[in-house]
């Protein structure tokens, strides 16, 4: 694939595949700043897709995030959030909301769609994202995502239960995470003597 903003094909955002590459501008810092995706390597990465700021329920998803930013700092991972606006509107945005203005990590900007298209939430006859949240490994391998209607809002604690037990597999090897699992609890370790008996 071309990683360019004008090209009609795309990588397609898959399990266990490398995650579609991007450069893009970012709001970050009071800054704008040009990032790409292969300058985290070696951290784990959120894409946090949101529809469009100055909105409703997006405010109240990244302040969670923004609530939670240094927990998952301390896990190692950093977070992009992604929308279709500018990154002057960004800006725009972060000065005028005190939620916004809590946010510490990048705000990304994909006015074209093309960081959208690539991860499949663009809604193409609005030209907005759906919420989509993509959890992406040191390795750039994604790992993990989730996108649904934009009337739903998400859960950063959620999210972060994730990340850990994504974490822990991909450091215990031949362990597997059950349902609702959380650190200190424990995991299974399939076998055929397991089955049947869960």
């Amino acid at each position: 694939m071309k990683n360019e903003e004008n090209c009609d094909c795309y990588e397609v955002a898959d399990i266990n595949k490398p995650a579609p590459a991007f450069t893009a501008e970012a709001f970050h810092k009071e800054q704008i700043k040009k990032i790409n995706l292969e300058d985290y390597k070696g951290k784990w990465v959120v894409l946090y897709f949101y529809p469009a700021d100055f909105t409703f329920i997006c405010p109240t998803e990244l302040g969670d995030m923004a609530d939670h930013y240094e927990e998952l700092k301390k896990m190692n991972v950093e977070v992009l959030s992604v929308s279709t606006d500018t990154v002057f509107v960004h800006k725009a945005w972060h000065d005028d909301s005190e939620t916004i203005n809590k946010i510490k990590f990048p705000m990304v900007a994909d006015p074209t769609g093309f960081i959208c298209r690539s991860y499949g939430t663009m809604i193409e006859e609005e030209g907005l994202s759906l919420r989509g949240t993509f959890i992406i490994n040191p390795e750039g391998v994604l790992k993990a995502f989730e996108i649904h209607d934009n009337s739903i809002g998400r859960s950063a604690k959620e999210l972060i239960r994730k990340i850990q037990a994504a974490q822990y597999v991909e450091t215990h090897g031949g362990e597997v995470c059950p349902a609702n699992w959380k650190p200190g609890e424990k995991t299974l370790k399939p076998s055929l003597e397991l089955v049947g008996k869960i």
